[in-house]
């Protein structure tokens, strides 16, 4: 039986999504999976294993929940919630700690280095806040659902930026994770004739966080240089 526009957005948009952010994972990090992580030219830390599977395992989660309500399975989905809000839990912790570890790597105590913890933290922070306003609203479908698909978009500025042609400027990292947010806002459109209030201010904040993030990369104020450089050693 055809689906039709209006049951794709109703039953099947957010699954869809979840596939599209595996896919942009895989197309930024496959590729470098065997040098930097399998077998780089130097040790790395245990850290950067443990997020990768932390990472890994959010993606694969998601999309399971996401088919898991897709296919009307509400109460598997219910169940295996507690599971996710550890695992989500989790990558905040593991990712900042990763971003101080690699800083701490011999050959990377340069300021740029020192300043790019700015774009890193503020992806945790990000992915943090969404995330944990949506296991908050866990009892509000329209809510919930929304606030994880932010959450999840926020996670994938790193693999758009190995994606990116290496002469686009850095201020287009953020743009693929915001466009997959707009597809969220479009989807409201055709479906409910507005944007529901998680997209309005949701929207808005990332594109501020993302400008103060790169802003502190770029312009590298000594205050901020100060305070990685103190976190890298």
């Amino acid at each position: 039986m055809a689906v039709t526009l209006e049951k794709f957005l109703n039953q099947y948009f957010y699954f869809v999504m979840s596939l599209l952010v595996a896919a942009v994972v895989v197309a930024g990090f496959g590729p470098t999976i065997d040098t930097r992580l399998l077998h780089p030219r130097s040790a790395r830390p245990v850290i950067l294993y443990v997020h990768a599977a932390i990472f890994t395992g959010w993606v694969i989660f998601f999309i399971l929940q996401t088919a898991l309500v897709s296919q009307r399975n509400a109460r598997l989905h219910r169940a295996l919630g507690w599971w996710g809000a550890v695992l989500g839990a989790a990558i905040p912790v593991a990712g900042v700690a990763t971003a101080i570890a690699m800083g701490c790597l011999a050959g990377h105590h340069g300021d740029d280095d020192a300043a790019f913890l700015a774009l890193s933290f503020y992806d945790m922070l990000a992915f943090a806040t969404a995330f944990g306003l949506a296991i908050h609203w866990r009892r509000k479908p329209e809510f919930h659902r929304r606030l994880m698909l932010v959450a999840t978009c926020g996670l994938t500025g790193a693999a758009f930026a190995r994606i990116m042609p290496a002469t686009a400027p850095i201020e287009w990292v953020y743009v693929g994770a915001d466009s997959f947010i707009l597809l969220g806002m479009v989807r409201d459109l055709l479906t409910m004739g507005r944007i529901h209030p998680v997209y309005r201010f949701a929207l808005p904040a990332s594109v501020l966080g993302q400008t103060m993030a790169l802003y502190l990369f770029l312009s590298q104020p000594r205050v901020w240089l100060t305070i990685t450089h103190r976190l890298i050693g």
